[in-house]
């Protein structure tokens, strides 16, 4: 019998969804009585690091993963780095396995760090991306994750398995053929009955140079609203910084309090399409608009499908102007998934007969 209840938590550093993802998790497992020993790189694993001060931390290898600048280059872009990403894989693949061997970890989760999984101890995927979305080519690069997949003894879906569900065909297979478990939508947050104080809220996450490209763009934009604003930048660096621009209160980046206080504040929001704000604004049960990232299809696929189901209006970062922002009063919003998380049982994967 292990006695240990040593759990190595690793997300992907591709901007800060799989991390902040991860921290409903990680407090879960905290209130569950298991020790979380944190791993990834830059700002992911800052962001974690500011969030559990007193947690264990550990720097694997980076991706290096960038976005074209270019969203007809981004697949272009994605294969020309793929060297640099298969040998951080590789490093973090032996990282893992002299972890494994040194230390009594009781299990692993990884949230989509493809080299963070070991035979000997019981191993969970992350992903709500069984499908693999890259245009032409979606059923190579979907087959090729899910054999991936298949290295782990569970794969966690961040989603319901029935209709309605947040990602769609992202999350949801014809024939299920991998050891899936549906464990709900993931969210840091909380819904709070607070007065409104801003009339729009403006998040932004990802990888560069398309972040900043679409603060840059945002910062002209909002010159021409006259609500009150409150712009959050998305940048996790060593000290707070806020500061007033025009009608914006902008602030560099927030930790889950404040971010979840401001959310509940703002009567809208503006931000990318990524499925970690997907699954927050549903949980908050927000108006929002969306701006996929140029040439990520899977941003792009769930703006579209938000967008057909009348629930939250999207436009290309090329095409977007913030006259665009009175759409939303047309849709419905979007609205949480009634789904309770039995952490007990998620967690007897980890409990060693």
């Amino acid at each position: 019998m292990k006695n240990s209840k040593t759990i190595l938590v690793a997300p992907l550093n591709w901007g800060l969804g799989h991390a902040t993802r991860c921290i409903p998790i990680i407090r879960a497992l905290l209130a569950h009585n298991f020790t979380p020993v944190l791993a990834s790189d830059g700002i992911a694993l800052q962001l974690l690091q500011k969030e559990f001060p007193s947690l264990e931390t550990i720097t694997l290898p980076d991706y290096q993963i960038e976005y074209a600048k270019k969203g007809k280059n981004f697949k272009f872009k994605i294969i020309k780095d793929s060297p640099k990403m298969l040998k951080a894989i590789a490093k973090e693949r032996k990282i893992v396995k002299k972890l494994v061997k040194e230390r009594d970890f009781c299990g692993i989760i990884s949230d989509n760090r493809l080299g963070v999984y070991s035979k000997k101890v019981p191993s969970v995927f992350i992903t709500h991306q069984i499908n693999v979305l890259s245009g032409k080519t979606t059923w190579l690069s979907s087959k090729i994750h899910q054999l991936i997949i298949k290295k782990f003894h569970q794969c966690w879906v961040p989603d319901v398995a029935e209709k309605p569900n947040l990602s769609g065909k992202l999350g949801h297979l014809k024939r299920d053929t991998l050891p899936l478990k549906y464990i709900g939508p993931l969210s840091r947050l909380h819904s709070q009955e607070l007065p409104m104080v801003y009339d729009l809220m403006v998040i932004l996450s990802g990888p560069e140079p398309q972040r900043t490209m679409l603060e840059e763009k945002l910062f002209e934009e909002v010159k021409h609203y006259s609500g009150k604003v409150i712009f959050v930048r998305g940048k996790i660096e060593a000290k707070q910084e806020h500061f007033q621009f025009l009608n914006c209160e902008v602030y560099n980046f927030m930790q889950s309090e404040q971010l979840e206080k401001a959310f509940n504040e703002s009567a809208m929001v503006l931000s990318r399409s990524g499925y970690t704000t997907v699954m927050d604004l549903a949980k908050l049960e927000k108006k929002a608009f969306f701006i996929p990232t140029p040439g990520q299809f899977e941003q792009e696929y769930l703006a579209e499908r938000l967008e057909k189901q009348q629930l939250v209006p999207t436009a290309t970062q090329d095409n977007f102007s913030i006259d665009q922002l009175t759409r939303v009063n047309d849709f419905k919003g979007l609205s949480s998934l009634s789904y309770v998380e039995d952490y007990e049982d998620l967690f007897s994967l980890f409990q060693s007969k």
